[in-house]
């Protein structure tokens, strides 16, 4: 009886999968779906999966397409040319089977941009500049964006983990790229024709993290760190450890551990053992090394009488990460990305003592980055009349919380998000690139010289569209103005990438004047789009008399001054504050930089210094923050630039 039950168990199970294959479904990648933009004036990809050896029909508007699933199961098709328009649909079936039939609605035709990088690309529109404004404002119907998931894979994944197409409106656009989100408008409008954003972009990671494997065997700079990651054994569980981990973490910035909100900013707290530092200070000010996890920091201050019974106000000048301010162990505010630049905030009245009083500040160390940055002066509590400097001794302590779990930080390993965020949109048609990243391969910049360029060429290949538009953004101004011309890391990424334009149908926005030197994520990113915009307009939609940044062609010698000659100067240039000119160092064979007294004859520049009788190189905007002010007649910066190839702080 048992072996008859089990014959005819096996027997029904064999029939069930032979009915199950016969009503297989047609299937297509995730990134296709209701409102979605195909690219036009090229021939429309569309591909999936299904039985093998089906055929398939395909309909978009009026036009057909069929082929045939391989042995695999795996289809490919693609429509014929078509001009902008829409909206249409697009109904896709295996002959034969009238239930395995799928339809996606609402379809515009037009142009698709991939937008990718790290966290100034990835940057929400609700977090940029103007975000009420121009969120209430967002209604454009015809842009339209999918946000690709982050996703991290030791091996090519053929569909995204998630993303969806949605419509430009008032509550999608929130957390869209606001640099994308920029670019898309200013197209959208300046050539009326719908605009698809591929969104696919991760914070803090390097280009080789979007670079594909076979693209970095090729050079001896990728080549040793590829195969070291192909010796890792890393499966499912480890990825999905990773990201557990990252819940936990955001658990802990946004929720404090161990009840410390409810102890550490009491006055009676012991703080006896707590370590001294000088605020403001960042994380490399500490005695803790490249830690990760949540800083407590505590401050007695007496006042003065006079603010007795007044309603204060007190300035944290420019913190960088996530933080939670006390006075006198009531929580002041709880900051969460915030973009407020001043960092004020009210103490009420009640909370005011007239001895001693207690700030206690929460504050989370990520990314090589916490703490509050430079000037001094902008640390102070108020009363509106007269300042108390808060800067000076504090006490902090990293033992009051749970620690950061370990991370595996797999989204910056070599190929991990080209195969998990970029090979599965592939060969979805698209009009070009926008790219807005390099922060965090600055300490690395002379090797960027290379490794930008065979990102471009690797996607350009996969794609198989020719030379595609490639347009990017240079890094803006950051960090401290320094006195004194002198080296920099982030000089030189700019440089890298200025040096990658040599790549045919490529353009670079230049933005050192819209920077933050206390924040790397600057929030104007409306410019940053509508500069990417200008250039596509000008290289990709040929529009005339477009003119863009400032760039040196070439300088000669007269005695001890250079005169320098600019392409893109408009009808002329000038300064953006009409102050004298700032930015220009030169250096005789001393190699020694001194700032130069620069002014502007006609479309050039002439520059010397007192100190170098023989000028030999010329710099300009050559720092991490430069003081720089040279712009053309369309108000556009001058790309940063400089005229000697002395070895620079990050070539080996």
């Amino acid at each position: 009886m048992k072996n008859k039950m089990s014959k005819i168990f096996f027997l029904l199970l064999a029939l069930l999968v032979i009915n199950g294959s016969c009503f297989s479904q047609i299937s297509l990648p995730k990134m296709f779906g209701n409102d979605m933009v195909l690219q036009r004036n090229i021939l429309i990809p569309v591909w999936g999966n299904a039985d093998a050896g089906a055929t398939i029909i395909a309909r978009l508007d009026n036009k057909t397409a069929t082929t045939k699933a391989d042995e695999k199961g795996k289809w490919s098709l693609k429509f014929p040319k078509m001009k902008a328009g829409g909206p249409f649909t697009l109904t896709i079936e295996e002959t034969g089977k009238p239930k395995s039939k799928i339809t996606f609605s609402n379809i515009l035709i037009g142009d698709v941009w991939l937008a990718s990088g790290q966290s100034n690309m990835e940057l929400e529109v609700q977090q940029a500049k103007n975000s009420k404004n121009e969120i209430a404002h967002a209604t454009y119907p015809k842009i339209r964006f999918l946000v690709v998931e982050h996703d991290k894979q030791p091996n090519p994944l053929n569909d995204i983990r998630s993303g969806k197409w949605k419509i430009c409106d008032t509550t999608n656009v929130k957390n869209w790229s606001a640099v994308a989100y920029y670019f898309a408008r200013k197209i959208h409008c300046d050539n009326k024709v719908p605009v698809g954003i591929i969104q696919s972009s991760w914070g803090g990671t390097p280009v080789e993290a979007w670079t594909s494997r076979s693209m970095l065997l090729t050079s001896p700079i990728t080549r040793a760190k590829m195969l070291g990651v192909d010796s890792l054994r890393i499966d499912a569980g480890d990825l999905a450890a990773d990201s557990i981990n990252w819940e936990r973490i955001w658990n802990i910035v946004y929720n404090p551990q161990n009840n410390a909100d409810k102890t550490v900013p009491k006055t009676d707290f012991n703080d006896g053992n707590w370590l001294p530092v000088e605020m403001p200070a960042l994380m490399k000010d500490f005695s803790i090394g490249n830690y990760e996890g949540m800083i407590w920091l505590r401050k007695k201050i007496t006042l003065p009488e006079s603010f007795n019974k007044k309603d204060l106000t007190i300035n944290l000048g420019h913190p960088e990460m996530n933080y939670s301010l006390y006075f006198n162990g009531e929580e002041i505010c709880k900051n969460v990305w915030n973009s407020n630049k001043k960092h004020s905030y009210t103490i009420p009245a009640r909370l005011v003592r007239q001895r001693e009083n207690l700030i206690t500040l929460r504050i989370a160390m990520m990314w090589g980055g916490g703490g509050l940055n430079q000037p001094a002066e902008d640390l102070y509590i108020t009363d509106s009349s007269s300042k108390i400097s808060i800067a000076g001794k504090w006490l902090y302590s990293k033992n009051q919380e749970t620690d950061f779990p370990k991370m595996n930080n797999y989204q910056y390993y070599p190929a991990f998000l080209f195969n998990g965020m970029i090979n599965p949109v592939i060969p979805y048609g698209i009009k070009g690139f926008i790219w807005y990243q390099g922060e965090s391969n600055a300490s690395a910049a002379y090797d960027y010289r290379k490794l930008f360029p065979m990102l471009i060429t690797d996607w350009r290949q996969r794609w198989g569209q020719g030379h595609l538009p490639f347009l990017f953004v240079q890094l803006a101004n950051y960090m401290k103005t320094k006195p004194q011309p002198s080296e920099s890391e982030w000089a030189e990424l700019r440089e890298a990438q200025t040096l990658t334009l040599s790549l045919p149908n490529t353009g670079m926005a230049c933005i050192i004047d819209l920077g933050e030197g206390n924040d790397i994520h600057p929030k104007n990113k409306q410019d940053v789009g509508q500069r990417l915009a200008l250039i596509a307009n000008k290289i990709v939609y040929k529009q005339d008399g477009i003119i863009c940044s400032p760039a040196y062609k070439n300088y000669r010698k007269e005695g001890n001054h250079l005169r320098i000659s600019f392409t893109n100067v408009g009808s002329g240039l000038s300064t953006r504050d009409g102050k004298e000119l700032k930015g220009f160092a030169i250096a005789g064979k001393d190699k020694k930089f001194y700032w130069a007294n620069a002014t502007i004859k006609g479309n050039e520049v002439i520059v010397y210094c007192d100190k170098v009788t023989e000028p030999v190189a010329v710099r300009y905007a050559w720092a991490d923050n430069p003081e720089c002010n040279l712009i053309n007649s369309e108000g556009l910066p001058a790309v940063p630039f400089r005229t000697d190839d002395w070895k620079g702080i990050t070539q080996k």
